[in-house]
């Protein structure tokens, strides 16, 4: 699984320039899935029978996007202006990044550090839009040879494993998750599940909210990677969840109050698979969930999420321990939920 998580996150995919990780689940999934498709939007939508048809219809989520960045504007001297997509400006300054089609080596620039008078940095970082990518070129038409109003932007991160079980890369939060998918769908299934894998999750669960419509499930649960907090000086809830303590059981964050029944049984799951979980400490975030619960008639819903470092920046960081508890718990979901 931990070969696909680094091909997976390899991939660029900003939210609505998902083709390219499209294309290899399409892929994967094709030798597994009984009916398999990408509806208009660009969420691909797998569907695997099992042993039995469950009594409530089934689905699994998780989304292909990254956070990144869209260009808006070329300068007369060659930089580009870009708008964040589901990124906090705090995290992106000197950042490495690939730009466009032919994934142009970039920098995330504005005037040095040191040049900033006193506050005048942290006004900056209200006003991106003021920021540039520098690509090299020397003005707007050596540019434009390149990069087009539109095109997209993305970090660079190499995955990496590191330190004791240890991984850090871009895109962790989700290519994580689809991996976790992937995986369960080369196994033999209890009940008919559908597999999800969105667009645009990290601007607003847009295309989790069409998906869902079209699968019409009566239970989801999502795959997902959540904010860690546990670094030098933080404490207490402050630290939200804490990396190699197992798999994020949510009961509530800021788009979705989960199924009672649902959220009890992550925990009874994850016992009876013998690896740990955890609970947030702290309602913040938000995931598919929050459209997806809204979804025709309703939709009864539980979050499964990797704890993450730096989570929403070029180095996601996750234990691998996590994301096997993950998976593990995912799976006694898809054995268990299509009967509640």
């Amino acid at each position: 699984m931990f070969d696909n998580i680094k091909k997976l996150c390899e991939i660029n995919g900003i939210s609505g320039r998902e083709d390219r990780v499209a294309e290899e689940i399409l892929a994967q999934a094709k030798p597994y899935a009984d009916d398999l498709c990408r509806d208009n939007l660009g969420s691909v939508i797998a569907f695997k029978k099992g042993k039995q048809t469950p009594k409530n219809k089934l689905m699994l989520c998780a989304h292909m996007d990254e956070v990144g960045f869209l260009i808006t504007d070329i300068t007369d001297e060659g930089y580009l202006r870009f708008s964040p997509l589901g990124i906090t400006p705090k995290v992106i300054l000197g950042r490495q990044v690939r730009v466009g089609e032919q994934d142009i080596p970039g920098v995330i620039a504005t005037k040095a550090i040191h040049m900033y008078e006193e506050d005048e940095f942290k006004a900056s970082l209200k006003r991106p839009e003021k920021w540039l990518i520098d690509i090299g070129a020397d003005s707007r038409e050596e540019a434009e040879k390149f990069v087009s109003l539109g095109d997209s932007a993305h970090f660079v991160g190499d995955y990496t494993e590191y330190g004791d079980g240890m991984v850090v890369a871009k895109a962790i939060d989700d290519r994580a998750g689809c991996a976790i998918l992937l995986e369960l769908m080369k196994t033999e299934l209890e009940f008919d599940t559908y597999f999800v894998f969105t667009v645009q999750e990290e601007i607003g669960g847009r295309g989790a909210r069409a998906a869902t419509f079209a699968v019409d499930p009566d239970i989801a649960i999502v795959v997902e990677s959540t904010a860690s907090g546990d670094v030098s000086g933080v404490t207490g809830s402050e630290r939200v969840t804490v990396v190699g303590e197992g798999a994020v059981i949510t009961y509530m964050d800021n788009g979705a109050i989960y199924d009672r029944e649902l959220y009890r049984l992550g925990f009874e799951l994850a016992e009876k698979a013998g690896v740990k979980c955890q609970t947030k400490t702290k309602i913040a975030g938000g995931n598919d969930a929050g459209v997806i619960h809204t979804s025709r008639g309703g939709v009864r819903c539980a979050a499964v999420s990797i704890p993450s470092r730096y989570i929403h920046s070029a180095s996601d960081a996750a234990c691998k321990a996590d994301i096997e508890a993950v998976y593990a718990v995912v799976k006694g979901y898809a054995d268990t939920a299509g009967n509640l």
